[in-house]
């Protein structure tokens, strides 16, 4: 048996006739870039994430380097995150010139932990910038708390998360800013790059439609140094379509984690090798972008190839914690600075949790799993 750990293609099948037909409208209209299709794209993702304005821009990245040039977060700035995320969320950070600051996660969730945040903060923090991982939130009220009291920013990394809920809110509606992707695996994919922003503010959504157009705010008047952040028509039309059946996609993936879980417990040595995913203690809603386990006594990498042998796919999110990165040596890293996020990185492995995947598929991923601890 072959299991992918992402297959797009049953999903595309049952949406093509639909999004052909809006791709050849917009290709007689040959309007490519903004206009209408984006424009209502906006409003359904502000209506769904509980925002009150929503911000089309070219890719999740840029939705995090937008807001934190519409809040003039730059040189000499410093802006705390995670170490445990994909490269973008302090990638961001640097390209603006701030300076990325980190502190640990939480063992169970993989999220940002609250309780080391505060002890980071100095005079030259400006924002905060949590990432609710693998679609789960990270716990929102007592970093919204600390963002209070030292008057900082807040802007959501929710890019693998649209639709999870933390306490009853949207993720991307608790913040200042909320970033979402729209690369092909998240659970709302387009069919290339594309992000979006939403916020609840009207002053700041102005300036990000703004600065998503290079700071114009009339044709050749720029009143800012913006960027070329501008969403395809395209990609916006084929998200409208699909957004109608994200949530259908995610109560899919819940079903899988929990059938996942079942099949599991039916091999009671295995789970005293691997550690499966943990739901938070707060209320919120899970909607599973990736199933992560962890996999104990180094056995992880062996594992993983294990399965990729036997047709099973996984990946490793993610190998190497940020603050260890090469690319960030000049912040001075080491090991042991955050100890939780380096153990993570060494034992999880993703398997697949995609909407259209079978029973009999999560089966057979167990048994090759139990098959490489008894064998």
């Amino acid at each position: 048996m072959k299991v992918p750990l992402l297959d797009l293609q049953g999903q595309y099948n049952n949406l093509k006739d639909e999004i052909i037909k809006e791709m050849i409208e917009i290709c007689d209209s040959q309007r490519f870039i903004l206009g209408p299709k984006v424009e209502k794209l906006e409003k359904e993702i502000a209506e769904y994430c509980q925002s009150n304005y929503s911000c089309g821009v070219t890719s999740g990245s840029d939705a995090l380097i937008i807001a934190l040039m519409v809040e003039n977060i730059g040189y000499g700035d410093e802006v705390i995150t995670t170490p445990f995320t994909f490269f973008a969320t302090v990638g961001a950070i640097v390209r603006v010139g701030a300076k990325p600051v980190f502190a640990d996660i939480d063992p169970e969730t993989f999220n940002i932990d609250p309780k080391s945040i505060e002890a980071k903060i100095t005079d030259k923090t400006k924002a905060i910038i949590p990432v609710h991982l693998f679609g789960q939130s990270a716990d929102m009220d007592p970093i919204m708390e600390i963002a209070k009291k030292h008057n900082l920013i807040v802007i959501e990394d929710a890019c693998q998360a649209i639709g999870s809920e933390y306490k009853g809110k949207r993720v991307g509606s608790i913040g200042d800013y909320g970033a979402f992707s729209f690369f092909p695996s998240k659970n709302l994919g387009c069919f290339g790059d594309g992000g979006i922003v939403t916020t609840n503010d009207e002053e700041k959504a102005k300036l990000l439609k703004v600065f998503r157009n290079h700071g114009q705010s009339g044709t050749y008047i720029h009143d800012y140094v913006g960027g070329n952040f501008r969403l395809d028509a395209l990609q916006a039309a084929i998200l409208s379509i699909k957004l109608r059946e994200l949530d259908s996609w995610s109560v899919a993936r819940q079903k899988n984690a929990a059938e996942y879980r079942e099949i599991f417990a039916k091999y009671p040595a295995v789970l005293e090798k691997i550690k499966l995913p943990v739901e938070a203690d707060y209320e919120h809603r899970h909607i599973y972008n990736q199933f992560c386990i962890l996999v104990a006594d180094g056995k992880r990498d062996e594992l993983k190839q294990f399965l990729l042998d036997n047709e099973v796919g996984c990946a490793v999110y993610y190998p190497l914690s940020l603050h260890l990165q090469n690319c960030f040596k000049d912040l001075g890293g080491k090991v042991g600075d955050c100890p939780v996020s380096e153990k993570v990185s060494q034992e999880i492995l993703a398997l697949p949790i995609y909407p259209e995947s079978t029973t009999e598929q999560r089966e057979y991923v167990v048994a090759k799993i139990n098959e490489f601890f008894t064998k």
